[in-house]
């Protein structure tokens, strides 16, 4: 399941520590404006090696476009990205070859497949993401075009709010050899109404999926999310005005269909499972082993998950929009 998407589509590919990784866009509408610098920032605020707060691993995450671009614009071929692999340690994992990292996928890639990539995880490893938001960017492009942006944060650190207390947790974390999680927020503003098709592909089971799908990701609340089941009904429905709704407590989406506010979503994000104190797991032999993990690792995703979860959102909505723009043609709307 390496591919994304109905109309818009995309399937990426490659390992952390792999010559490259990278994505096939396929479906992307002709006449678009784009360059690879277009793509690059997003990118950019991925990339590890950027701070303290991050994994000081140096990656220069350039991308090139190989194909589907002519003259500045997209020409509907499909369009293939690629993005080298240039500051993989590997040797740092070969004690790593015999033994399962708790919180890794480690032992369920061996169970699923009976063979693994214990250099960082491969298909498995946060890098994967790479490919994600090379493409998302793509889509992003195509949505602010129709007048739609999407931004997010991280809006929590290990139930810490702040910018100063979130770092300051970060690094005594750090400082202990250990990882924090956190809460990411993601928001979609111009989103048309319409958006959606019930009841198999309702917009916020798509937008909760796509979000899932990031590995660090372990929750997912669109609006009110879970603060619903402690209000009332009167609290929680958005009056209509005839200027438009009230409040959003429903996140931009009613019945599966976006209704004209913006599209809200936030992300629980465990703490990074590689950490250098002392966990108890088993080798491949099924052998007890006491593991404490080397390399570079980030104290804590949420920070570099923000962009990822923009590149995600974004394939979901163009791909919705495309659907809808598809149908209001057949029907001649």
């Amino acid at each position: 399941m390496n591919t994304f998407g109905r109309l818009f589509r995309v399937t990426t590919f490659g390992e952390s520590h792999g010559p490259a990784l990278g994505a096939v866009v396929d479906g992307c509408p002709p006449r678009i404006p784009l360059s690879e610098a277009d793509i690059q920032p997003l990118l950019d605020r991925r990339r590890p090696g950027t701070g303290p707060l991050v994994s000081p691993r140096r990656e220069a995450d350039r991308v090139r476009i190989l194909s589907g671009v002519f003259e500045g614009v997209t020409t509907g071929a499909p369009i293939a990205l690629l993005v080298g692999n240039e500051g993989a340690q590997s040797g740092d994992y070969e004690p790593l070859r015999e033994v399962f990292r708790p919180g890794h996928a480690d032992c369920t890639f061996a169970w699923k497949y009976g063979v693994r990539d214990h250099r960082g995880g491969g298909r498995s490893s946060g890098r994967e993401t790479v490919g994600r938001v090379a493409a998302g960017a793509i889509a992003l492009r195509l949505l602010a075009l129709r007048g739609i942006r999407v931004g997010g944060r991280v809006l929590s650190v290990h139930g810490v709010t702040g910018e100063e207390a979130m770092a300051a947790v970060v690094r005594e974390a750090a400082s202990r050899g250990d990882s924090v999680g956190g809460i990411v927020e993601v928001v979609a503003t111009g989103v048309p109404p319409g958006l959606g098709e019930p009841v198999f592909g309702r917009l916020d089971a798509a937008i909760a999926g796509a979000l899932m799908g990031i590995g660090a990701v372990k929750g997912v609340e669109i609006g009110e999310g879970f603060g619903a089941a402690g209000l009332f009904g009167s609290e929680m429905n958005d009056p209509i005005l005839p200027g438009g709704f009230a409040s959003n407590r429903a996140g931009g989406i009613l019945g599966g269909i976006s209704n004209g506010e913006p599209v809200v979503a936030r992300l629980a994000v465990k703490p990074t499972p590689s950490i250098a104190r002392p966990q108890s797991t088993v080798d491949t032999s099924g052998r007890p082993v006491e593991l404490s993990i080397a390399g570079r690792h980030d104290p804590c995703i949420a920070y570099r998950l923000v962009p990822v979860a923009e590149a995600m959102l974004g394939l979901v909505l163009a791909d919705a929009l495309l659907l809808q723009e598809a149908r209001s043609v057949l029907s001649g709307g």
